[in-house]
This record gives C-alpha cells, structure tokens and sequence, in this order.
C-alpha cells in the first residue's frame, strides 16, 4: 500500500496517475481521495495526478489525539507528501476543507505552490464573535453525534444539507455513491478533525496580511447556492494578488463531483494560462472605483 510518513509519524495513503507536471488534489471533509476520480481521469492525460487521505481517513493513520489535527498540520502533511515523492512544486487544487488546506499551503509553504485552486472555501469564516461561537459548538455537537451514533447514521444528514441537495437533484446517483463513501469512514477520524481542524482553525477575514503575501496564482471557485461560501469568495479575490473568482450558477458545495466538466475545464484554463506566465496580479485600474469614464493617470506615470 502506497504510503508517505509525516515527520509526526502519521501514515498517510496516496495514489498516483499520469504523467506530466504534478497536481496535488486535496479532498474535502465529506469526501475522501477517490472524491477526485472525475478529475484525475481527465488531468492524468497530461498531468501527474496525486491523490491521498488525510489524517482520520483511512487507509491513512487515524491518530487519536486532537492535538495531532489542525489547518496548520493539514497544509504541512500536503508538503510531506510532495517532499516524499521527490517534487519541490506542484498545482494544489482543494475543496471545501481541503480548498483551506490548499491556501494554508500557500502561506506556509509559497515555494512549493505553483498555483492554488480553492473551490467550496468557507465554512467557518465569520468573525463575528457570536457567529464564531456558534460554529465552533456546532462543530463541538457534530463531533459528539459522530461519536455517539456513528458516521454511517450521519450519512443522510451531512449530505442532504442546503449546499448538497443541488447534487443529489442533479446526479442521484453520484450522490448516492458520495454518502455511501462518507458512510464508511471513519466515525473517530471525522470527530477529531472536526474538533482539530474545523472548530479551531481561524477565520481567513482575519488573515488579510497572510492572504496578501501569498505569491502564487490562485483560483477560487464558488457555487452560487453556497451561501457560506459567497463572501469569502469576493474577499479572497479582492486581497489575493494573483487571485480570479469564478463562479458557477445553480451550483451547491461538492463542485467536482456536481459539475465536474466546468469545474476541469476552469482548473485546466487556469493551470494552462499559469504555465505560461499568463494569471498576473490585478491591473491597478481594475481596483479603482468604478467610474463611467476612467481616471487619467497618465501624468502621475510621467
């Protein structure tokens, strides 16, 4: 079984496909590696395709405490996998917790980041102290629940939420396949990376300076039906320097899966004008307010 060793001891699973420049896909906490199945069947064409569990996810270890689960950690164990496999960049492409990840990555590890892509990026963000309070106790009660009764009696819950019901009216079956595939993880592994990583993790509203000073091209993706989603979408856009927000319309948070032709295409767009140098910063025009007809600056240039 194929499999990398973190510094902190933790196994983690990984598969690879393809052949090409790397792409590193880092699943959500309602999915699991084989979440990106429609991605890696169409990248690992022309690209070297890498997929693993993360912490909690087997057949990657589950350590047993919370200490051993934080964004932090879940950023530092995508690096572990690339140092393992011998590649010093690749394309990060995340969803949901794992679009968290991704811009985690971005910030601890800039050199390694040839570009990032964060789609369905948001759970958790207000920061308002009430609003902060509330997700925190949620994800405190979901933990507990999890622990108490089981993933498999979570299964229909988690995945019929406001965001997810767009897949289910879409593509029944996927959907089925995609509880089914959350049904069968791990109960302990779900529960402590919600109380390791969800419920501690601070807002990204509260790390503009960080945001700023990520160098790398960056993607974010949103469902407009993802209301969690929506604001922290144009926030990451407007303090990410080399960042473009695409939005797709009657789209919940499993992106991928829900619609997975444009959500390849926009990422194989967004890769392809990377690699040539083409996904600049914001023109400063771009960032005045907008006016029917467009300030002159042409003698402040002089």
């Amino acid at each position: 079984m194929p499999s990398i060793t973190t510094d902190d001891g933790v196994r983690l699973y990984h598969e690879e496909t393809g052949a090409g420049d790397p792409i590193l896909f880092v699943h959500e906490f309602g999915g699991h590696y084989l979440s990106w199945e429609p991605q890696v069947r169409y990248f690992s064409r022309r690209y070297r395709c890498i997929t693993y569990a993360a912490r909690g996810w087997p057949p990657s270890d589950i350590p047993e405490s919370v200490s051993a689960y934080s964004q932090a950690r879940a950023a530092d164990d995508a690096a572990a996998v690339l140092r393992e496999l011998g590649l010093a960049t690749a394309h990060v492409v995340g969803l949901s917790m794992g679009a968290t990840a991704a811009l985690e990555f971005g910030i601890r590890h800039p050199a390694m980041a040839r570009s990032l892509t964060a789609a369905a990026c948001g759970g958790g963000a207000s920061t308002d102290p009430v609003q902060k309070r509330r997700f925190h106790d949620d994800c405190v009660a979901f933990a507990e629940r999890l622990e108490r009764e089981g993933i498999a009696a979570m299964a229909e819950l988690y995945c019929a939420g406001p965001a997810r019901v767009q897949y289910r009216g879409k593509d029944p079956r996927g959907w089925e396949e995609f509880k089914r595939r959350f049904a069968e993880g791990s109960a302990r592994g779900h529960a402590l990376t919600m109380l390791g990583v969800q419920a501690q993790r601070a807002p990204l509203f509260e790390r503009q300076a960080e945001l700023a000073a990520i160098p790398a091209p960056v993607l974010v993706v949103a469902g407009d039906e993802d209301e969690s989603t929506l604001e922290l979408g144009l926030f990451l856009k407007r303090n990410i320097p080399r960042c473009g927000l695409l939005m797709l319309p009657k789209t919940g948070h499993t992106i991928n899966l829900e619609e997975p032709a444009a959500f390849n295409a926009a990422v194989e767009n967004f890769i392809c004008a990377v690699e040539h140098g083409r996904w600049s910063e914001r023109d400063a025009v771009a960032r005045q307010t907008y006016l029917l007809v467009p300030k002159d600056t042409s003698a402040e240039k002089a």
